[in-house]
């Protein structure tokens, strides 16, 4: 959705159906698809499964697979600039990534993510503002001035649908999105990046 607001035209991969997504949407296994079409897309973001760096499933011992590497390998091969984006967990696979969090853009949760760039696309780290609300346990209801982390089984759809600008998403989607802010953010950074490259 972040980039649909930067005004990209949007196709979505994933591996399982996706009924909410409210854009183009090819089901297919992510990293094969940029391996054979990614040369015909202008930006590709990648989030490649969380889970195996998440905190979460390390205490729940669940095994999952790691893909940044690959995700990596397919998007230099598609020659195109590129994100990666995964938790903190990745950050010692992540290479000097960016990190963005909610109070950079005025939302009520915090929701740090880690953007890996291609070397075409050079973003800034914004600054980091204090954590001054503080944050409901993870899945309790949020008490009033607390933001949600909205991961794991959370409490409250509607509140994290608003606080993130997802409307559209169910608890499933929600517990594993960034808010479209971010994306946003990152889509107007590179159509800037190409607009000065397109000048020079």
């Amino acid at each position: 959705m972040g980039y649909h607001l930067a005004g990209f035209d949007v196709t979505g991969v994933d591996i399982a159906p996706q009924p909410r997504y409210p854009f183009t949407f090819v089901q297919a296994d992510a990293v094969a698809f940029i391996r054979q079409h990614g040369a015909e897309f202008d930006f590709i973001h990648t989030s490649p499964p969380c889970q195996h760096d998440s905190d979460c499933q390390r205490i729940r011992g669940n095994t999952h697979p790691d893909l940044i590497a690959s995700t990596r390998i397919a998007l230099e091969s598609a020659d195109r600039p590129w994100v990666i984006e995964n938790v903190r967990g990745a950050l010692p696979k992540l290479r000097c990534p960016v990190m963005l969090c909610g109070s950079m853009f005025g939302l009520e949760t915090y929701r740090h993510r880690y953007f890996e760039v291609d070397r075409r696309l050079q973003l800034p780290q914004l600054p980091h503002p204090a954590h001054t609300a503080p944050q409901a346990k993870m899945g309790r209801p949020i008490p009033p001035d607390h933001y949600g982390q909205f991961i794991g089984n959370f409490s409250g759809v509607p509140l994290a649908r608003r606080v993130m600008g997802v409307d559209w998403m169910n608890r499933d989607g929600i517990r594993e999105c960034i808010p479209p802010t971010y994306t946003e953010w990152i889509g107007r950074g590179f159509l800037a990046a190409l607009a000065l490259r397109e000048a020079a």
